[in-house]
Formats: C-alpha cells, structure tokens, sequence
C-alpha cells in the first residue's frame, strides 16, 4: 500500500467501480480486496469493505462506508486528454455507465464520483493567461463536454 492514499467513500459498490475504472483508463487496476471481519453498521461480516486499485497511476482505496455521506464536485479526478478522440472515449465511458453529465467538462459516473475530463488544449491556453486564456475559457463556459476544435479556435481568435 502507497504511504498516500486517496479513500474514496462507497455505499456498497467500491469493487463495482474500481474494475469499471481499471478497464476504462490506462495505468489503472484493481488490487487487494478485503472482506469485513465482522459485522458493521452497514454490513456484515464477509461483505467487501475495502477495494484497493489504482486510476491513472493515483492509489485509492474504495471504502465500502454505507449511505452516510454522499460525494460532491468539491472532490474529483481530473484526466487530461490529448485530443477529441480520447476526451469522447472516457466522457462516453462515464455518462454512458450511468453517469451524467455536467459543465464545462465535469460529468459524474453511476457512484456520484466527480470527473474532470480536460483536453491539454485548454489547460495549455489557461497557462498562457491574457487574451488567449480569457477566449477559451469563455468557450469552455458554454460546454458540457470539451469541444477540442472549440477550444483551439478561439484559442487563436477565430
């Protein structure tokens, strides 16, 4: 286990997730499973408690807590995307699983998990600040999705 974990909190569904996050973005898997030693206030003993896996290279842990806290946009994965090709692929994946979609490139997968799905294009024009910045950002604004074409035409003043 990585001496820095991100626990993400589940109802009951933490493996359910991990193996669809494992088979939708590279350099992600699924490790140790741990079933509950006993009763707890959710579940019973032998339910999966703990999912260990990996997204994106990030170590997480799914932590099967019960209904108690709900997530929110205030945490979330952000996966950076080189082109439209690989942006449609995982915005698909997310919002095609149950998911939903949001603005400015947010969606949110079955689990209320949060995701940011962000074409290099505009991470690119928002570190280069002024006028190029203030264009994409204004694009962005009136997308669920990120439009890679968008972003690079107003990128340019077009």
């Amino acid at each position: 286990m990585a001496k820095n974990t991100i626990c993400v909190w589940y109802d009951k569904d933490a493996e359910d997730a991990a193996r669809f996050y494992a088979e939708t973005f590279p350099e992600s898997s699924v490790g140790a499973v741990m079933h509950a030693p006993g009763d707890f206030p959710d579940g019973k003993q032998g339910d999966v408690l703990v999912v260990e896996f990996t997204v994106a290279g990030i170590p997480c842990i799914g932590l099967n807590g019960g209904p108690t806290f709900k997530h929110s946009e205030a945490f979330s994965f952000q996966i950076s995307t080189e082109d439209q090709e690989e942006t449609d692929r995982y915005w698909n994946a997310i919002v095609g699983n149950g998911g939903q979609e949001s603005e400015c490139g947010w969606c949110k997968d079955k689990w209320g998990i949060s995701w940011q799905i962000t074409p290099r294009v505009l991470m690119e024009a928002m570190a280069v600040g002024g006028a190029e910045a203030k264009r994409a950002f204004e694009a962005m604004m009136h997308m669920k999705k990120i439009d890679v074409a968008a972003i690079t035409k107003a990128r340019r003043g077009d």
